[in-house]
């Protein structure tokens, strides 16, 4: 069930009764995209909230008399990536609602653990492979159809991600890969401001070429910080004509999307700034799929990325997080029974609404 700004207010002013006194929530308003719009809709509707520190040693302690606790980790905070999984999970086992929660967020910016997740519930994931030792992988490689798609297991808007065009190049890869290992990817931003300039030629776009370039050459804390990633080499089988992906967005019983362009002369959308937000270029099948896969997981909220292939759509990857930028201009939302909702709305209001509404729920304690 959909939970308005009517019921919300119902179960604030609830809040305070005999049957359910105050239910305090906690938000970590530091980092995140996510937090501000968290904050702000406490404010609107007279939610009692407390601004806390997940990064500070006695954030347990902080959240005291708290009953849930919403953090928007991102996926290059290697400081979060040391202990969130661990937090969260802590909180959890002593009755505390987290969002994101394990069942959420514990294979985010992993595609290794995505595969195994996706392959466990039946979910249409694209082929992929991982090994573990060089000589399986060299195996693998002799009877492998190339092209084909090489990943890191972190990573996002087309971040360590290579088309691989032959058994040479492949074998490459799996050298370096069980050698010195890899990099966290510095010129990936500065390829992305030259592609910028090209597509849009100004000022503003030539400047943030010198920007890239002082990145490429001293690199920010959190790509200096980022542990090699070695031991391991994952591919993905290459789906081929394919000029566009789908993304698809579910939290609790909705789902939004957008249709997203491959770059030129790429096979990659992700990270494109391409975007077709009409409902038409969604296709129905993929919301019935990200419905069924987000069910069969336990998320609150889960991105997909499909492409299609023969008949079929296909997943690439899946994440709990993702820019909202990119989704301000969707007209609308479908619901669990694939009913069109139209009018602008707040990816990040949805998340708290449901947060709110578990909570209002339980009334013991």
């Amino acid at each position: 069930m959909l939970a308005g700004d009517r019921g919300l207010r119902d179960m604030a002013a609830n809040f305070g009764t005999k049957q359910s006194r105050p239910r305090m929530i906690a938000i970590h308003v530091k980092t995140g995209a996510f937090a501000e719009g968290w904050a702000q809709y406490c404010e609107k509707h007279g939610v009692p909230f407390r601004r806390v520190d997940c990064f500070a040693s006695d954030i347990v302690s902080q959240l005291q008399g708290c009953r849930a606790l919403l953090w928007h980790w991102q996926h290059h905070d290697y400081r979060a990536a040391l202990f969130a999984r661990q937090l969260i999970a802590s909180l959890e086992s002593k009755g505390m609602l987290v969002f994101p929660g394990t069942s959420t967020c514990w294979h985010y910016d992993d595609k290794v653990g995505q595969k195994y997740l996706l392959e466990a519930v039946g979910a249409p994931l694209v082929r992929s492979h991982v090994f573990y030792e060089a000589a399986s992988a060299m195996r693998w490689l002799d009877s492998a159809e190339f092209p084909i798609v090489w990943k890191l297991r972190g990573g996002a808007g087309s971040q360590n991600v290579r088309l691989v065009q032959s058994r040479q190049e492949a074998v490459s890869i799996v050298r370096k890969s069980f050698g010195r290992g890899w990099q966290a990817v510095r010129t990936h931003a500065l390829q992305e401001r030259v592609r910028e300039f090209r597509d849009n030629p100004g000022l503003i776009t030539f400047t943030n070429i010198g920007r890239g370039v002082v990145r490429a050459v001293i690199p920010h804390e959190k790509d200096r910080n980022r542990e090699r990633d070695r031991n391991y080499v994952y591919f993905q089988d290459f789906v081929p004509n394919n000029d566009f992906d789908v993304r698809t967005i579910v939290i609790g019983d909705r789902a939004f999307g957008i249709k997203r362009m491959v770059r030129p002369g790429d096979f990659r959308a992700s990270g494109s700034g391409a975007i077709i937000h009409r409902p038409d270029a969604i296709p129905e099948e993929c919301i019935r799929i990200s419905f069924d896969v987000t069910e069969s997981i336990g998320s609150q909220c889960c991105a997909f990325d499909f492409v299609r292939s023969g008949k079929e759509w296909k997943i690439i990857e899946i994440s709990y997080a993702f820019a909202l930028p990119g989704y301000a201009d969707c007209p609308g939302y479908w619901d669990r029974q694939l009913s069109w909702h139209a009018g602008a709305f707040h990816p990040e209001r949805f998340m708290i609404e449901d947060v709110l509404a578990h909570i209002g729920q339980d009334r013991t304690g």
